[in-house]
């Protein structure tokens, strides 16, 4: 396919399936933890507005959870069919890791996730309330589990090589490698943000169409509150998160940069924009901030770091990737920032809920966070090449022995069937937040109370709305 190698084509599968998977669940993990501070904020002020939108958002992370899930069925398999080799090598790692995930986050959100959805009017608020938390717990344990995982690809430690398989021998080191505590910080607080800017957006939608009451009030009101609080944290957390990566995967961070070469006495400049040119080994056309770099990244005006030129061609990963991938991160990341200031004084000027021009660009934020979280993945991920496991295990050794042939062929299903399925989920839960919060609505529980049979996660979504886009 298009001349592509059965090792580029499975590259591709698998980035495009973790693509989509991986916006569900950060979204469910801001909106489980969001739906808590909702449920809390009732039982503590009595407040029917919170009630309200505990109901209007649970059935949207009804949506989201059920597509997260089915999603990330299919990541599990692809280990074993495009990737058998690497689940061979590191399965005594990678395998009791996602394991742990399942015994402990799946089996704690599944037991609670129905009361949450459906047992608002057969449980005490109390157990309700802790239930909502269980599922939010659930999900955050989740994500460390699997963060582990990945994280130890990164910087992998806690083993040995026996038979030429990897057999962990201090599981502390193995979980707590020295990239984890920064990715999973940095990871969390991106789920955060991505949810506070999609609420914020479709508060500010709603209010720009006129549907001004207290409900979508409150619910923008929050997330421009989360936006301010999370930016600036999560700023904080890249830089440190970059000094590690400096520290273990140097080579990443010339990559990022466009920076090729040291010259000696001289702090290195600050590429802003540029093409980085593989073959030619330089940055075409680069826009530089004299020092800035090493400021970043060292901390200090002469500080030093390597070049992509210093290492090994065959251990160099795609700088014109990782070099884009990056600044959009960063970008979008510095809009975030000015989005949450300029809430800020907008509410001191009590113009944040009828300013039209912030109204306009809240909305357009509200598909940053996700954009900036696939951004940065692909930085963390690509920036691994040419390593699976870094400095243990390459790529090309990890692949599975299928034809090209095949794996076109399955590429091509997967495009097809995930823009087909997760589409209609996408515009299902789009048309959910376009009806917006209304006062006393019912939806939990509504289905298994009208049929008397077990009910499912996306029983939790509103009848009257249809999914089939039209």
């Amino acid at each position: 396919m298009f001349g592509l190698t059965a090792l580029e084509l499975a590259r591709m599968q698998f980035g495009f399936t973790v693509s989509f998977h991986i916006i569900f669940p950060a979204i469910t993990i801001g909106l489980a933890s969001y739906l808590v501070v909702l449920e809390g904020l009732w039982l503590l002020k009595k407040d029917e507005v919170y009630r309200d939108l505990y109901r209007f958002w649970s059935a949207i992370f009804a949506v989201n959870f059920a597509m997260g899930v089915v999603s990330g069925l299919v990541m599990a398999y692809e280990f074993g069919t495009n990737w058998s080799f690497f689940s061979a090598f590191a399965g005594p790692i990678t395998g009791p890791l996602l394991a742990y995930e399942v015994l402990t986050a799946f089996f704690l959100e599944a037991g609670f996730l129905g009361v949450a959805l459906f047992g608002r009017n057969k449980v005490g608020p109390g157990l309700h309330f802790f239930a909502t938390a269980m599922v939010a717990l659930g999900t955050l344990i989740s994500a460390t589990w699997i963060l582990a995982s990945n994280s130890w690809m990164q910087t992998p430690q806690g083993f040995e090589i026996v038979d030429g398989r990897v057999v962990p021998v201090d599981w502390l080191k193995v979980i707590f490698n020295p990239s984890f505590p920064y990715r999973l910080a940095h990871m969390t607080i991106a789920a955060f943000l991505s949810t506070a800017l999609f609420v914020g957006a479709a508060g500010a939608w709603h209010l720009m169409r006129g549907n001004d009451n207290p409900r979508v009030r409150k619910m923008y009101s929050m997330a421009m509150w989360m936006v301010l609080i999370a930016a600036p944290i999560q700023i904080v957390v890249g830089d440190a998160h970059g000094l590690n990566t400096l520290e273990h995967q140097p080579a990443k961070i010339a990559a990022m940069e466009g920076h090729w070469r040291n010259e000696p006495g001289a702090g290195v400049p600050l590429i802003l924009f540029g093409l980085p040119d593989m073959e030619k080994e330089e940055t075409r056309y680069a826009i530089e901030i004299p020092r800035l770099g090493s400021l970043v990244l060292t901390h200090s005006l002469d500080g030093q770091f390597k070049g992509l030129s210093e290492f090994d061609a065959k251990d160099r990963p795609n700088s014109l990737v990782l070099f884009w991938s990056f600044r959009i991160m960063v970008g979008l990341g510095m809009l975030m920032l000015l989005l949450g200031v300029v809430g800020l004084l907008l509410r001191w000027k009590r113009r944040l809920f009828s300013h039209r021009l912030f109204l306009r660009f809240a909305t357009l934020m509200g598909p940053s966070g996700l954009i900036a979280l696939l951004a940065g993945w692909y930085t963390t991920e690509i920036g691994r090449q040419p390593w699976v496991v870094y400095g243990v295990m390459r790529t090309e050794d990890a692949v599975s022995n299928h034809s090209a042939l095949a794996l076109s062929a399955t590429l091509v299903v997967f495009v097809v069937v995930y823009l087909t399925v997760f589409g209609l989920g996408i515009s299902y839960m789009l048309k959910l937040v376009g009806k917006g919060p209304a006062e006393g609505q019912r939806h939990d529980g509504a289905s298994e109370r009208k049929t008397m049979r077990p009910a499912r996660p996306l029983s939790a979504a509103p009848d009257d709305v249809d999914p089939i886009p039209g």
